[in-house]
C-alpha cells in the first residue's frame, strides 16, 4: 500500500474515532443533565410558594426560598432540627458499625482456616438473601419486649450484622489483602486485634469508604423500620417527618415546605458523597476483582 493510501486510511480511522468519542461525550452529557436536572428542579420548587408550584415548572427561581426555610424550621408539628440530628446519629453510627464489624468478620474468614469456615460463609450469604420485611414483625415485637420500642438504638445497633457489607469486604480482601503482610506482623509480635486495626484496615480503606457511603445513604433514607418503632416526635427521623408533612391536612398543605424539607434532607448525603467519592470507583473496581 502506498504512503498516500496509508495516510488516507489513517485519517479515516481517526475521523471515526473522533466521531465515536464525540458521541460518547454527548451521551454522557445527556445523562449528567438528567441527573442534575432533578436537583435543579428541587431547588427551584423550594424557592416557590404553593400557588406557583401548582402553576407548573419554571426554570427561574422564585422569591420564597427564605420564607419556606423559615416556615419549615419554625413548624411546631415538624421538629426538623431534631429530625436532622436523629438521622445523622443513626446514619453515622450505622455506617461506622457496619463497616468496622463487617471488615472484622471478613478478615476472620479470610485470614483463619477453621473447621466450619465455608459453612459460616454460606450461612452469611443465605442471611443476605432474606428481605427486611420478613423479619420486621418479629424484630418490632422483640424490641417491644426489650423496652426499646421508642428508641434510636434498634435503628443503628443491628448494623453490626450487615451481610451485604461483609460480602463486599470479603471480595475486596480476597484480591487485595496478601496474607504475607499479616504473617509478617505476627512474626514481629503484633496481636491479632492490633494487626487488624493498624495494618488490615488501612489496606481495605477504599472498600470501607465505599460501604460507609452506601450504608449511610441507606440508613438516612430508611423509612420502614423507623416508622414501626418510633412514636415520639423528638425521636423521629427525616423520612418520617417528610411523610408526615406530605400527609398534612389539605388546608395546611404547603408544597414549598415539602420541597424545602426534601432539599434539607439531601444536603448531608451530598456532603458525604463529596467527601468520600474518590474512593467509590477505586473501591468498587477492586472489590469486584478476585486475585
Amino acid at each position: 500500500m502506498s504512503k498516500p493510501a496509508k495516510a488516507i486510511r489513517l485519517k479515516s480511522s481517526k475521523g471515526k474515532l473522533t466521531a465515536a468519542r464525540i458521541g460518547c461525550y454527548l451521551f454522557l452529557g445527556f445523562l449528567c443533565f438528567l441527573c442534575l436536572f432533578f436537583f435543579y428542579m428541587l431547588l427551584i420548587n423550594a424557592s416557590r410558594n404553593t400557588f406557583q408550584i401548582q402553576q407548573g415548572f419554571s426554570f427561574l427561581p422564585g422569591e420564597s426560598f427564605l420564607t419556606n426555610l423559615k416556615n419549615t424550621l419554625n413548624d411546631a408539628n415538624i421538629p426538623v432540627m431534631s429530625g436532622i440530628g436523629n438521622s445523622l446519629l443513626v446514619s453515622a453510627l450505622s455506617a461506622a458499625l457496619a463497616t468496622y464489624f463487617s471488615a472484622m468478620t471478613a478478615y476472620g474468614i479470610h485470614a483463619y482456616d477453621f473447621k466450619f469456615r465455608r459453612a459460616a460463609f454460606t450461612l452469611i450469604l443465605l442471611i443476605m438473601t432474606m428481605p427486611t420485611q420478613i423479619s420486621a414483625v418479629g424484630f418490632v415485637d422483640e424490641m417491644q419486649k426489650m423496652g426499646l420500642k421508642d428508641s434510636l438504638v434498634p435503628l443503628f445497633l443491628p448494623a453490626i450484622a450487615s451481610p451485604i457489607v461483609f460480602f463486599f469486604m470479603k471480595q475486596y480482601m480476597d484480591g487485595n489483602l496478601p496474607m504475607e503482610i499479616v504473617e509478617a506482623a505476627r512474626i514481629d509480635g503484633s496481636s491479632e486485634f492490633h494487626t487488624f486495626n493498624r495494618i488490615v484496615l488501612p489496606i481495605v480503606k477504599p472498600a470501607v469508604a465505599v460501604q460507609a457511603i452506601f450504608t449511610f445513604v441507606s440508613a438516612w433514607n430508611n423509612y420502614f423500620i423507623p416508622a414501626l418503632l418510633l412514636d415520639s416526635a423528638k425521636k423521629k427521623t427525616l423520612p418520617i417527618l417528610i411523610a408526615q408533612l406530605r400527609s398534612a391536612d389539605f388546608l395546611k398543605f404547603d408544597m414549598g415546605k415539602v420541597y424545602m424539607l426534601i432539599t434539607i434532607a439531601i444536603i448531608p448525603v451530598i456532603i458525604v458523597y463529596l467527601l468520600l467519592s474518590k474512593f467509590i470507583v477505586r473501591g468498587v473496581a477492586l472489590g469486584g476483582v478476585k486475585g
